[in-house]
Order: structure tokens, then sequence, then C-alpha cells
């Protein structure tokens, strides 16, 4: 089930969510995303106000290793520039190629689009530096709803994979602009994006880079308008024992490697396996979800491919 019904005006939402979980979008209107990390700037009360800035001497993750909290935004920008122009290849070798099918589902179940009597769409692509997400969404919208006019906002705390995207986009029907920009964005702190002018935010296999994922889920809150919808597609825990045994010796032992041979770059890879291992699981996602003021219906979340990958939702109402 759709998350954007085809009815005009304020879509009723959520994939399978059975109970009236409704989002008012009554006014709907721009903006794009697609991919792996966050930053921003614009005129509203945001920033300091509503981000969380790191407290000095606190540690946090990077893959295993434990770091100044301060320092793990730029770690991750270099890991995400030194794998910008071999994004896809990198996708590939992490899910076996089946991360295409994972986006291409992510969004057929939003099914974003413009309906008929009403108004735009307002989409925010977080860590969507390459623009994969939200050309798709934009393909979407344009192909299945006729709607010309939504527009997707693609914000990336790495300025090479927004390059990269802005390159992509040159070959695409949007190359002029007029439906999809690009800005640097911390995805914590978001202080380029008004509140409460989202409808739509998305952020696929960017979440787990984020060094205070609490206050990222407290940023898209903000952001969006009351009815909107967050959804993350994002690698996960492997629910079959078996399974997640054979997933974890490839990962540790195969992507590296695979990362040494077609990037050249094996600690790059290294910390992708590793920050997959770190990030919570579906339920604890679920819950951080929930935390941040989202309404989730039954467990927040779709499994996809025994659960490698996962989709989560929300709506804040």
């Amino acid at each position: 089930m759709a998350f954007f019904p085809r009815r005009p005006l304020r879509p009723s939402l959520f994939l399978g969510l059975r109970r009236t979980v409704q989002w008012q979008v009554s006014n709907v209107r721009s903006l794009s995303g697609s991919a792996i990390v966050g930053n921003s700037n614009h005129e509203t009360k945001s920033g300091t106000e509503h981000g969380a800035n790191s407290v000095a001497g606190k540690t946090t993750h990077f893959g295993f290793q434990q770091v100044p909290e301060h320092e793990k935004e730029e770690l991750v920008r270099e890991v995400f520039s030194s794998v910008a122009k071999s994004y896809d290849v990198m996708n590939d070798v992490m899910s076996f190629g089946i991360h295409r099918l994972w986006k291409d589902h992510f969004v057929t179940k939003l099914d974003p689009g413009r309906r008929p009597g009403g108004e735009p769409l307002s989409i925010l692509d977080v860590a969507g530096g390459t623009g994969d997400i939200a050309f798709r969404m934009l393909d979407w919208a344009t192909e299945i709803h006729n709607d010309h006019q939504s527009k997707v906002l693609v914000v990336d705390i790495n300025e090479n994979m927004l390059k990269e995207g802005q390159k992509r986009s040159l070959a695409t029907a949007y190359a002029d602009g007029s439906r999809i920009d690009f800005k640097v964005q911390n995805a914590e702190v978001l202080d380029a994006v008004p509140d409460n002018s989202q409808d739509l935010y998305t952020v696929a296999f960017g979440i787990r880079n984020f060094t205070d994922i609490p206050a990222a889920l407290r940023a898209a809150h903000r952001v969006l308008k009351p009815g909107g919808v967050f959804a993350c597609l994002e690698f996960s825990k492997v629910n079959v024992g078996l399974l997640d045994m054979i997933y974890k010796q490839y990962s540790f032992s195969i992507i590296p490697l695979m990362g040494q041979l077609v990037a050249a770059d094996r600690d790059s890879y290294q910390y992708l396996v590793e920050s997959i291992a770190r990030f919570p699981s579906q339920k604890e996602f679920a819950g951080m979800i929930r935390d941040a003021g989202f309404e989730i219906s039954g467990n927040g979340y779709e499994d996809l491919t025994v659960g490698i990958a996962a989709i989560h939702t929300g709506v804040k109402v």
C-alpha cells in the first residue's frame, strides 16, 4: 500500500497501515533525494536551536573504533569522498546487486507524486548525494502521476557526492535544475530547511553513518509538515540464523577484499561493513523513530531479503 494514496488533497498514508494515521497533505510542494550522508543552510529557526552539537570529550563509534564525536563527521566525509565515483559499484558489492531492486521497491511503496486537485510535493532526500533515490522519485511522480512539478532537495554532508549527483543529473530529464537541487547539509541540523516545510523525508543507506542518529531523527521530525512521512532504507539485521552467519562471513571476509580489487580502497569498505554491524536492530531503530515523535504502524518496518536491509517509516502527527 502506497504512502501517497491516489485520491486528491489530504491523502491518508502508510504502507500497510490499516489504522488511520493520516497525514494531511493539503499543500505539497518540492524537493529531492538519494543515497549516503547529510549536511545544510536556510532562513528558518533551526540550526543551533534545533540541532545537536557534539560535546567536548564525548566519543562515538566509527565502525568498530571509538573516536572523538567531533571527528566522526570528517572521517565519514573522507570515506564517501573516496567512494563517490564508485558508489554504485560499492552498493553492488555490499548487496549482491540487489540494492537496485530495494530502491525501486522503496520508491514504489512511497508512491510519491502530486494527486489530481492537490499541490506538488516537497521532498527532502537526506544523505542522497548521487541522486539515486531522487531521480527514481521524480521519474515515478512524472510517469505514474503525470506530475511535472513536485521537487526534490538532495542534501549530503559530502560535497564530492553531491557533485557526482549534479553531474548525473545532466543526463536526466531534470538537467535544467527546476525540479532537483543539491545542497551541502548536516542531517543532524538541517539548518537550511525550514520547520514544517517537507511532505516526505527520505534517507537511503545513509543514516547509519550519522554521528548522532537521534538528533537526525529529531531534525527530520522538525522539517516535516504535520502528516509528513519519514522513510528510511538501510542495511539491517538478517533474521535467519544460518544465513546471518553466511552474510557476516561474506561481509567481513569478501567485501573489504572486493573494495581493494574494484576501488583500491579496502579501508573504506571495511568501515562500511563495520557500520552495518554497529547499526541498531530493526526493533531498536523503530523505537528510536518513535522516540523522535513519529507515529509508526505495526512494528514500523519491512524486512527486505531476510533482513539484509529494511524499510522504516513514520508519520509526523
